[in-house]
């Protein structure tokens, strides 16, 4: 066994066999607290006609959850470090099931909304924890295997979300969307309680600062729900998103200040200290921009233009998410040979490569034609996120990945929400930009437009209607086409924003830690 293993909460360095049940248990964790970030998309509709409500206020279920998981993530390893890594990642489980039969038992928005909120916070706490658990229990050399292990939960859950909430809303109920996680959070609860190593002496004794704690809460709340909820709302239009932009500002200004001046911090952010770290953070966020706005786009192209149900949505992500499982292991042994940071390079050149692709997509586009796109999308990812994983953590010392790991997850999420507000934007704004440019050009003036109106309106003679009741029907289907053709486009538009902004930040890789495979934990960063 290799002597540069880490000892976890004071006992010894678990067997290999061990080290793999660890991972296995954390790993099923986060994978119940991803797919619910993204099951529940498909089933607003079925929620909205079974509650009685609007579809803006059936949109509370995706907020509250999102603003309850950027608010957690950060205090992770401060909680972890309060009550015990392991029993806190225990009783997040067992809350999160709880939380999760209390959203299918649900009978009301407001009620279904707080338990979604409870879910959000109780599994948060499963996404950081899981990462540390497993950089801690793993020695260098079987850090990357076990990285990918928690690679395939963090890029595959967002597309297994929509594939299995498709199949359960379209034969079950929306309320098993929920249901399904008892029997799974049962089985992580008793592998978390059996092979989890023990907490050693709590470091928690010093009093809360609960106004740090309020500050954050309301400041992460706040900008998340300006980024959900900014576009419905026509954005500084409201006094919503006006209220929650100066809460944003305010606040979390406010918290930084606090916790740079603090000796005991509930959020330590001089871990940004470490360069490897602080560029790490900000990369993580373009790829959330790339992994979650891609998953919002593309199904959003298949439901609008394809005409697509939930349920062929979901089956047409699952090829990408099968090639992202199947990219882990092979980035795994790649890591053993080259160092991350090239790795890293060539995913952003793939998923460049799979924007570029999907923006040529047109009103005929089919599914075979969105296969390849997906594919590549789903190796580029995985080429990204695992090795800057490694490249990131690698370069901190092994006291500070706790509370590294938060921060990182925490931007991941935020670059997400970031780029579903950006892109929902950009395909309203483009779609009337471009519709505007087509109507000009299809003008009474235009010879082939007009012949084809005619050719339309004689066809709807044909079938019965008059003059006039034809000529208008022709009209209809023109502007459809238009509408169509400039959705298209604004597809094309947001494809090439997201692929620009990836260029643009690729020499961020440079800034990641150099990290050679097997060396020590930490030695980078010790190195300075």
């Amino acid at each position: 066994m290799s002597t540069s293993a880490i000892p976890i909460a004071g006992v010894g360095v678990p067997d290999k066999t061990k080290r793999w049940l660890i991972a296995l248990s954390v790993s099923l964790g986060a994978l119940l607290e991803i797919v619910d970030t993204s099951i529940v998309n498909v089933a607003l509709p079925q929620m909205q006609a079974s509650l009685g409500v609007t579809l803006s206020e059936v949109g509370w279920v995706v907020t509250s959850y999102a603003i309850a998981n950027v608010i957690i993530l950060p205090l992770s390893a401060w909680l972890g470090d309060r009550f015990g890594k392991k029993r806190f990642f225990v009783f997040s489980l067992i809350a999160f099931v709880a939380a999760s039969i209390l959203c299918g038992l649900a009978r009301s928005l407001p009620m279904l909304i707080v338990a979604r909120l409870l879910q959000g916070l109780f599994g948060g706490g499963l996404l950081a924890k899981a990462q540390s658990f497993l950089w801690e229990t793993f020695p260098p050399e079987e850090r990357g295997a076990a990285q990918a292990l928690f690679g395939i939960v963090a890029i595959a859950g967002p597309a297994i979300g929509p594939t299995l909430g498709g199949y359960i809303v379209t034969n079950l109920d929306w309320r098993w969307i929920f249901y399904v996680n008892f029997p799974i959070g049962l089985l992580a609860i008793s592998m978390a309680v059996t092979f989890l190593p023990e907490d050693g002496a709590s470091k928690g004794t010093g009093s809360v600062d609960w106004l740090s704690l309020a500050l954050m809460a309301v400041g992460l709340g706040a900008l998340q729900t300006f980024l959900e909820e900014g576009y419905s709302e026509s954005w500084f239009d409201s006094p919503l998103i006006a209220v929650c932009a100066v809460l944003t500002m305010t606040c979390l200004m406010w918290f930084v200040d606090r916790q740079l001046s603090s000796e005991n911090p509930v959020v330590d952010l001089r871990v940004l200290r470490h360069r490897s770290l602080w560029a790490g953070c900000i990369a993580s966020s373009v790829l959330g921009m790339g992994l979650y706005g891609a998953m919002f786009a593309v199904p959003i192209f298949a439901q609008n233009v394809m005409h697509y149900t939930s349920q062929q949505t979901g089956m047409l992500m699952l090829p990408g998410a099968l090639a992202s499982a199947f990219a882990m292991p092979v980035m795994a042994r790649l890591l053993k040979t080259f160092e991350p940071r090239i790795l890293v390079a060539g995913g952003s050149v793939l998923v460049i490569s799979s924007l570029w692709m999907l923006s040529r997509m047109n009103p005929q586009t089919g599914e075979d034609a969105l296969f390849w796109p997906l594919i590549v999308r789903g190796f580029g990812t995985v080429m990204m996120f695992l090795p800057m994983s490694m490249a990131t953590f690698g370069a901190v010392p092994v006291k500070d990945v706790s509370k590294a790991t938060g921060l990182y997850n925490l931007t991941r999420q935020m670059g997400g929400s970031i780029g579903i507000a950006v892109l929902t934007t950009v395909l309203s704004s483009r779609t009337a930009f471009h519709r505007s440019v087509l109507v000009e050009k299809l003008g009474a003036s235009d010879a082939a437009t007009a012949e084809r109106l005619q050719i339309m309106t004689h066809g709807f003679m044909a079938r019965g209607a008059d003059a006039a009741a034809a000529h208008g029907q022709a009209l209809t289907v023109l502007d459809g086409t238009v509408n169509m053709q400039a959705s298209v486009m604004s597809f094309a538009d947001s494809f090439w924003l997201v692929a620009l902004v990836f260029l643009v930040t690729m020499p961020l890789i440079l800034l990641l830690g150099k990290v050679k495979p097997g060396s020590r934990p930490g030695a980078a960063a010790d190195a300075h």
